[in-house]
């Protein structure tokens, strides 16, 4: 593990299959931590699969937000230009400079994003109010707890100090609440003339942000259709 100031490397390092990310050879603690240091490429890639199969407009400018927090960790590396622990232990980097870590910045912005949203954006539509509330928790916890383990990851891989993860959760931390002000306060009141747009209705761009619970609404209208459509079907047979 690595600490500011100090740095103690292992004789020999290895990738995770078919990525960049390496861990220390034989230590299966960092070969897991390894993985969860993948955590934002699987989030990109929920994120274009999302945004492919519902094109809903909050989560299009959710993902634009992530974007633009990587942009500004990349004008930060470069304006503080920090170097990385033990003199640039790890080659197959995107930058020499570490500070703000890019992954703890992205994770604490989509953690902190999720959990305004959980808590602000949705709101309870049904009568199960103990479960609504008990799965935000969880759900909560499981996103704040992510975004800590793979900040942790950094430092135990030798990838960042603790302040360069520290600074780069505040940062990621910050943009997040911004970032939802802004869609809020300046994004959301756009959403319906943009999804009126004849390029938005020509890729069935849609805007969902009157609908309190996406989920609960999809499946409930679901539901009727194929109630509606099995009548008529057996209506059709008789």
């Amino acid at each position: 593990m690595a600490a500011d100031g100090q740095c103690s490397v292992p004789a020999s390092w290895r990738p995770v299959t078919l990525t960049h990310v390496e861990y220390a050879a034989g230590d299966l603690s960092g070969h897991l931590l390894a993985y969860l240091s993948l955590s934002p490429i699987f989030v990109t890639v929920g994120f274009v699969t999302l945004i492919i199969f519902k094109r809903e407009l909050h989560t299009i400018s959710f993902f634009g937000g992530l974007a633009l927090n990587e942009g500004v960790n990349w004008l930060m590396k470069h304006v503080i230009q920090e170097p990385r622990p033990c003199g640039g232990l790890h080659t197959a980097v995107g930058t020499k400079y570490g500070m703000p870590s890019s992954h703890s910045q992205f994770m604490w912005f989509f953690s902190v994003y999720s959990f305004l949203f959980l808590y602000l954006r949705m709101h309870q539509t049904n009568n199960a109010r103990f479960l609504d509330l008990l799965w935000r928790h969880v759900l909560s916890l499981g996103l704040l707890t992510a975004a800590f383990l793979v900040s942790y990851s950094r430092v135990y891989l030798l990838y960042h100090t603790w302040s360069q993860v520290f600074y780069g959760g505040v940062a990621g931390s910050l943009m997040a609440v911004a970032w939802f002000i802004i869609t809020q306060e300046i994004l959301t009141p756009l959403f319906p003339r943009i999804a009126a747009w004849p390029i938005s209705e020509f890729f069935l761009i849609r805007d969902t942000s009157l609908i309190p619970n996406v989920l609960w609404f999809e499946y409930t209208v679901t539901r009727a259709e194929a109630r509606n459509r099995q009548r008529k079907l057996g209506t059709k047979l008789q």
